[in-house]
């Protein structure tokens, strides 16, 4: 096969990097994009296999991403997804290199960060992309011989015919270009004297593995420019994960400006922008609330019932158990979930309990289990949502097990920390880290429906406004300019 060589490196005019593709990557970052968006790196980055990367000197995070490259083979300029592949005429291994340091200077862009010199290694070989499967290659990435990325473009989120055809609709992808195509998850952080390597594959055919040595950069930053600088987000965010970054965990927190927001938007609209970041399995169903009037958000805490055992109820059952632990250490404005099985044989928490929540400051408890006492915990101002009213106290199907892990209630995955968000229309669990975009999508989707509201008000067909089509959103824009609060 034909070895990526200087030449090769030369005739790329553009290098594009698609943000995030595979699904472990999504879950690790908490976010799955709805379409791909991509960022540019200078031709100046690219790099051969056996060359060294310097860690530019000042700088900590060095991040390195195992990816699949994509040259193209012939100009594409509005290409369909069904022609898209035939303009690629190879694919190889590269290393998206960036450094964490500089990413608060870039704006999104990525230019510093990610566009240094030897920043975008490629090869050693090329592999024909009209001898492979586009959604059977392999990915494999090693550091200082451990394996660290191992995965397949069988469940990309966008497949490789995608991101050539979305990016023709509005640029010509020239012969040479490269695409990197995303990393899955395990990408992490290297150091001075560290080796990484790279290796794609499909069947008997493989890019051989493409190898990077770090070094440490020894000229400084000039002052008149934007320096390193690093914080633990940033560590987090290199590494993978708080522990991986030597990180010590931090209790989850919700700001009143981030609950104002989730307060003031329908239950419904969450659903729907869940919805369309593909997140179908986040609502907590079949309860009821004691107070249907009221909406709450809040921060899960957890509590797990498993069935009841008698030996392990006689040393798990009694005393100060799982069950008052977590009601006794329950903070201000959080939110108690249980996760009872759906058994509605028994109660899972009485008038006692209940207001000792609200007295700690609860902003509700679920449970997917019965209620007990029901007329005093019903008359709490705080709500309790809840699958029905049982006389039987716990012992009768359960035992209080442990505590803020990972439960299921309602048929939903509760995570300590998630965000809650219930009210008479439902409850939903939303992961933390996409709450911000989310809440700022579901005001603009409101803004945009009281409009559509108020033209069908006026007798206008749903025809071309619910959606909106390019007349009716250029109307929308001059109404939302004259109704600036709306």
């Amino acid at each position: 096969m034909e070895q990526v060589n200087e030449d090769i490196l030369s005739a790329a005019r553009k290098v594009i990097a698609v943000h995030i593709n595979y699904p472990s990557r999504a879950a690790q970052r908490g976010r799955t994009p709805a379409q791909p968006s991509y960022f540019l790196k200078p031709s100046s980055s690219l790099s051969l296999t056996g060359n060294a990367v310097e860690r530019p000197a000042g700088c900590e995070l060095l991040g390195y991403e195992g990816e699949i490259a994509l040259i193209i083979g012939k100009a594409a300029r509005r290409v369909s997804m069904e022609d898209a592949w035939s303009h690629v005429a190879a694919v190889t291994a590269s290393n998206d290199l960036g450094v964490y340091d500089l990413r608060y200077a870039d704006k999104g862009s990525n230019l510093r960060s990610k566009g240094g010199d030897g920043f975008t290694p490629v090869g050693p070989a090329l592999i024909p992309a009209d001898a492979v499967d586009p959604a059977g290659l392999r990915i494999r990435t090693w550091h200082n011989g451990e394996l660290v990325q191992d995965d397949t473009t069988e469940d990309l989120l966008f497949p490789f015919a995608r991101l050539v055809a979305d990016l023709s609709q509005l640029l010509t992808l020239e012969e040479g270009d490269i695409i990197l195509t995303g990393t899955p998850a395990g990408a992490s952080v290297a150091k001075p004297g560290d080796v990484l390597e790279v290796e794609v594959s499909a069947g008997g055919l493989t890019t051989g593995r493409l190898v990077t040595r770090v070094e440490e950069g020894t000229t400084p930053f000039a002052d008149f420019g934007a320096g390193p600088k690093v914080d633990d987000l940033q560590r987090e965010e290199a590494y993978g994960s708080r522990s991986a970054a030597g990180l010590p965990a931090v209790a989850p927190s919700l700001s009143p400006e981030l609950k104002a927001k989730l307060e003031s938007v329908a239950t419904a609209t969450l659903s729907s922008q869940l919805r369309k970041r593909g997140l179908n399995n986040v609502s907590i169903d079949g309860l009821q609330s004691t107070r249907p009037d009221r909406r709450v958000v809040g921060l899960a805490r957890t509590l797990r019932y498993v069935p009841n055992r008698e030996d392990l109820f006689k040393t798990h059952g009694g005393g100060f158990n799982a069950q008052k632990q977590a009601i006794d250490s329950i903070n201000e404005g959080e939110i108690l979930v249980m996760e009872a099985r759906g058994e509605k044989g028994t109660g899972t928490v009485g008038d006692i309990l209940a207001l000792r929540a609200q007295v700690r400051g609860a902003a509700a408890i679920i449970t997917d289990g019965g209620v007990r006492d029901f007329t005093a915990v019903a008359g709490l101002d705080m709500p309790t949502y809840f699958a029905n009213p049982h006389p039987a106290v716990l012992g009768r199907r359960h035992i209080p097990w442990d505590t803020d892990i990972t439960i299921a209630c309602g048929g939903a995955t509760v995570q300590p920390g998630d965000i809650i968000v219930a009210d008479s229309d439902g409850i939903l669990v939303i992961p933390p880290a996409i709450a911000e975009e989310l809440v700022d999508d579901c005001i603009t989707q409101e803004q945009e429906e009281t409009f559509i509201f108020e033209m069908v008000r006026q007798g206008n067909s749903v025809d071309g406004l619910y959606p909106m089509n390019a007349g009716w959103q250029a109307k929308y824009a001059e109404w939302k300019a004259g109704n600036p609060h709306d």
